[in-house]
């Protein structure tokens, strides 16, 4: 899947008319090709021994994700250390198993919840029905010290509450196997392995029926990897600083690139697509949905939006004030509409088979109905 959607000006008929006739010329570009990684998920029919050491027959024939890159993309160096997660699942959790390449391992938070990426950690984020709202954010160290919480909604967006910080997974199982010795400055380990069991249960809270896993259901999930530069000169973990006495920032490496230094962008989290199917029997193939491209353009529309109102201090209700996405899929015209709303407003967007349509609001949130707008 690799979309890259260009920019023009044009003038199209809006809902509304202009309130203010003052333009904002707005040239919005993603600063790296959209280009979400894609996993196919298989199940397993072998009871897994949560240990952290990805041992078992079943995880062999796993297949990794992609290495990790930065989180900026191409623009930025290949990470030093390796990162990959491998996924399975059966009907009573959502397996991951992530192996971290590192030469010095080290962790000292203990405390669940603590913030765990002031260590060096490994994280994984998961909105079921990829409408970038209600997703799940889990963190771990080298330790086994574990940070889970629920957003309601991105960090960027308005309004409370965001984040359920109290909230925990009950009956999650996880283990971390390393490979060295912890917390040792004075050898060189070489990796440790993270193995994570997520109950069902927990994850169907917040995720729509119809997205149960099945044959070809995907979810947006993402994976980051903290990494901090130490200095062991001392005989401990220190993390270094620079000429002023600050640390120096983290490196944050992920399998599928963000595009800025923020994982809390789910709209370019990569895709995991479920197969019934055991892991090494048989390989599935992925199968890319035309239908994010609209999703995508809708989404550049968001953020022409912000900047207006972060210049404006409100949003424009016209569509000739916002440089419109050129979506190349044949047969299709992109020609969305702009509403007003009591709290913002609407962009709507007709699906591919024109049954339905999409619609992105103020807060970002993306989904698809059957509605139409009224367009009188």
């Amino acid at each position: 899947m690799k979309i890259k959607i260009l920019v023009y000006s044009l003038i199209i008929i809006s809902s509304f008319s202009c309130q203010n006739p003052k333009t904002l010329p707005i040239n919005y570009e993603h600063p790296i090709v959209y280009e979400p990684k894609t996993y196919v998920c298989y199940q397993t029919n072998e009871e897994l021994v949560i240990d952290g050491k990805l041992e078992e027959k079943i995880w062999k024939n796993t297949p990794n994700t992609a290495d990790f890159v930065d989180i900026q993309g191409d623009i930025k160096p290949i990470p030093a250390h390796e990162t990959n997660v491998r996924m399975l699942w059966d009907s009573t959790y959502f397996y991951f198993g992530a192996y971290l390449q590192e030469p010095h391992i080290w962790g000292k938070l203990r405390e669940r919840d603590a913030v765990i990426f002031y260590d060096n950690d490994f994280e994984i984020f998961i909105d079921p029905d990829g409408d970038t709202h209600n997703y799940y954010e889990f963190e771990i160290n080298a330790l086994n010290t574990v940070w889970d919480l629920l957003l309601l909604k991105p960090y960027r967006e308005d309004g409370a509450p965001k984040v359920l910080d109290s909230w925990d997974i009950q009956g999650l199982k996880s283990a971390i196997h390393v490979n060295g010795t912890l917390n040792n400055s004075t050898d060189i380990d070489s990796f440790w392995t993270v193995e994570i069991a997520i109950p069902w249960a927990v994850l169907l809270e917040m995720t729509p029926k119809k997205f149960f896993p099945k044959e070809g259901v995907q979810w947006r999930i993402n994976f980051s990897r903290v990494n901090w530069k130490m200095d062991t000169s001392n005989g401990d973990y220190q993390k270094q600083k620079d000429a002023n006495g600050k640390n120096l920032p983290e490196e944050n490496w992920v399998w599928s690139p963000q595009g800025y230094i923020n994982m809390h962008a789910p709209e370019t989290w990569g895709f995991v697509q479920f197969s019934e199917k055991i892991a090494g029997q048989e390989k599935i193939r992925f199968i890319s949905s035309k239908e994010d491209e609209i999703k995508w353009a809708l989404r550049q529309l968001y953020y022409q939006q912000r900047k207006y109102f972060k210049a404006h201090h409100t949003y424009t209700d016209d569509l000739k004030k916002l440089t419109l996405p050129i979506v190349e899929i044949t047969n299709y015209s992109f020609e969305p509409q702009l509403f007003r709303t009591y709290n913002g407003y609407e962009i709507i967007a007709k699906s591919i088979d024109n049954q339905w349509v999409w619609l992105i609001s103020a807060d970002g949130k993306i989904s698809k109905t059957t509605s139409n707008k009224d367009q009188n």
